[in-house]
């Protein structure tokens, strides 16, 4: 009986001609290489898409697609975890998206997670939007509510935005773990040769805040051809192709796939909020390191509803990573989750010991929900 990994990959290829057709171009591109070519989705998304369709299985031998740092969650330093769980135990009330709910500290004991800081009493509730916790603050005068702001520039807009504004209530605080994103892969291809990258697939939800030339920098000046691109399966095989084309013409260069939603210059708006309500400064990577310029903090006229300058907390950078887990090498594309010798073993969805398999955009998350039969195979030689 077929896996629902076959079925999928059969819906996509065998009843699509366009995508036929883009795969049976990928091979002859790739074939004209004569070499590996490693190329690096960027967005969980795009990981989702290439793993949940298989499409990996439709790239030549030569092709190999490897996930990066496309998952703002996994990133996370733990110890913004631990000041949240500790806040949440002392009274305050800690708002958190679904994503992070589970995410662990940089401490093996419990309670290791806003998940576990609830069971253990505290105060945390799960919201969908920041929208959310302007109207839980406004309704609840009486509590101090701290906002976990998680994400690259795709979530930034959403506390940026009523901080301009000026219409927040006195008593929502915001905890500020923002990073971003082309930093990242400036330092990825600096700091880690290692990875190979010849190729990305740049994040169709970033870059329509920020726009498609803020990744111009790797063609122009690591010669590594990019693509924008959208997150059906064509998308991530039009920009398999597209970059393929580039290597063999050794013309490497920016292209926008995603022209039906991404603009050269972004979303005008959105990213003038976030100047204006936010700095860039130097930023811990869980696992991973200070990375120049991919953090954000609130400038001085926004302080009264910064999280950090209300309770008199201070940044700092401790170490996070979790013994025998993967994820900071997951997360630079160094290893995949079956490199990990936890992988569906110590650490599964309904258990995540690391962060990678806490959200949905994590790579072990979806490799573990989406490779049927990897994960069958694990659990049978456990």
């Amino acid at each position: 009986m077929p896996s629902p990994v076959d079925a999928r990959i059969k819906l996509l290829y065998e009843r699509s001609a366009s995508s036929k057709k883009v795969v049976e171009s990928i091979r002859e591109e790739a074939s004209r290489v004569g070499r590996e070519v490693r190329i690096m989705n960027f967005c969980g998304t795009h990981e989702w898409t290439i793993t949940h369709y298989g499409i990996r299985s439709l790239m030549p031998e030569n092709v190999k697609l490897i996930a990066g740092p496309g998952c703002p969650v996994c990133i996370t330093p733990g110890y913004y975890v631990d000041t949240l769980v500790k806040l949440a135990l002392e009274g305050y009330h800690v708002l958190t998206y679904g994503d992070s709910f589970r995410l662990p500290g940089s401490s093996l004991k419990q309670p290791r997670s806003l998940y576990d800081a609830k069971a253990y009493g505290g105060r945390v509730t799960v919201v969908y939007g920041f929208n959310d916790a302007i109207e839980l603050a406004s309704r609840n005068k009486g509590e101090t509510f701290v906002f976990f702001a998680v994400g690259f520039e795709t979530t930034m807009p959403s506390t940026a935005v009523p901080l301009v504004r000026g219409n927040l209530p006195e008593n929502l605080l915001i905890f500020p773990a923002y990073r971003l994103t082309p930093p990242v892969m400036r330092f990825l291809l600096e700091q880690h040769p290692e990875a190979r990258i010849d190729g990305v697939i740049a994040p169709g939800h970033v870059s329509s805040v920020i726009g498609w030339r803020s990744w111009s920098f790797l063609p122009e000046e690591f010669g590594v051809p990019t693509v924008v691109a959208g997150f059906e399966p064509l998308d991530v095989l039009l920009a398999v192709l597209l970059i393929l084309k580039m290597i063999n013409a050794r013309r490497p260069s920016i292209v926008n796939e995603y022209t039906r939603v991404v603009k050269p210059e972004g979303n005008v708006g959105a990213r003038e909020a976030m100047s204006r309500a936010y700095k860039v400064v130097d930023a811990y990577w869980r696992g991973i390191g200070v990375i120049p310029s991919s953090g954000a903090v609130h400038r001085e006229e926004f302080k009264k509803h910064d999280a950090n300058a209300r309770l008199g907390l201070e940044e700092r950078v401790a170490d996070d990573k979790l013994p025998g887990c993967k994820c900071p090498e997951v997360t630079l594309g160094l290893a995949t989750p079956l490199d990990c010798p936890l992988f569906m073993k110590a650490c599964k969805p309904g258990n995540p010991y690391g962060p990678c398999m806490v959200s949905v955009e994590g790579t072990c998350r979806i490799w573990a929900e989406n490779v049927p039969a990897i994960s069958s195979t694990l659990l049978k030689n456990k």
